[in-house]
């Protein structure tokens, strides 16, 4: 199993825009890598998944069987990319790499997770 070590910047671009789009609510999808296992390439939207002022709810039953998918990435409308004891479980039990992007959903205000919550660092590349 590869190390995820980075992020292509089109979905941190999609990933703030989408988390604006729907701001107050929470924005939920799963992230993806493609040919090189080691960048994550692509949001993944479920079918179903409900938005909500604190919380997103994913429908993991609608998940595809596909073994690109490594994580999870959801917003917070607030300011602090910090997860909660309901993320701490998704990350426990569903992927390597989470992301966070809070408020204003800009470069800055995003972070990654591995599955014990442990803050990663992921490099932005083009």
């Amino acid at each position: 199993m590869e190390k995820i070590r980075g992020i292509e910047r089109s979905c941190i671009d999609l990933i703030k825009e989408s988390a604006k789009s729907v701001h107050p609510r929470e924005f939920a999808g799963m992230l993806s890598v493609g040919d090189d296992k080691s960048i994550i390439s692509e949001v993944v939207l479920l079918p179903g998944t409900i938005s909500g002022d604190s919380h997103a709810i994913f429908r993991l039953y609608m998940m595809p069987i596909d073994y690109s998918i490594v994580g999870t990435v959801h917003s917070h409308p607030s300011p602090f990319p910090t997860p909660s004891e309901a993320d701490l479980h998704l990350f426990e039990k569903y992927g390597r790499v989470h992301i966070i992007m809070a408020m204003p959903y800009d470069d800055s205000s995003w972070r990654a997770y591995n599955f014990r919550g442990e803050s990663i660092e992921l490099e932005v590349v083009q």
